[in-house]
């Protein structure tokens, strides 16, 4: 069996990683549905802040259709998610509340 050409697989790592890039429309669509779905019940921190698989996220929005979120573009949320707010993103820089910088 002959050994792949060092250029062919450089070139198909290229076109693996663009095909696994997601589609910047489509998260934009995902960010549009959780400032619609999600800010409803909560604010968007306690969303930002996490830093859950994709596997978690869609759980996750299981668990809040089951609790009664009205989600129009799961698919573009959960991309949205999954890509923005993802396991292997740095930790976010948790802000405080009013109440919480009036506090010595």
């Amino acid at each position: 069996m002959p050994v792949p050409n060092m250029r062919v697989l450089f070139c198909f790592t290229i076109l693996l990683v663009a095909g696994l890039a997601a589609d910047p429309s489509l998260i934009e669509k995902g960010k549009a549905e959780e400032r619609r779905a999600c800010v409803g019940c909560h604010g968007l921190q306690i969303i930002h802040v996490q830093r859950l698989s994709r596997a978690v996220w869609d759980r996750e929005l299981t668990k809040m259709v089951n609790w009664g979120a009205q989600i129009r573009e799961r698919e573009a949320l959960l991309e949205y998610l999954a890509t923005s707010f993802s396991e292997d993103k740095p930790p976010a820089e948790l802000r405080l509340s009013a109440e919480g910088t009036a506090r010595k």
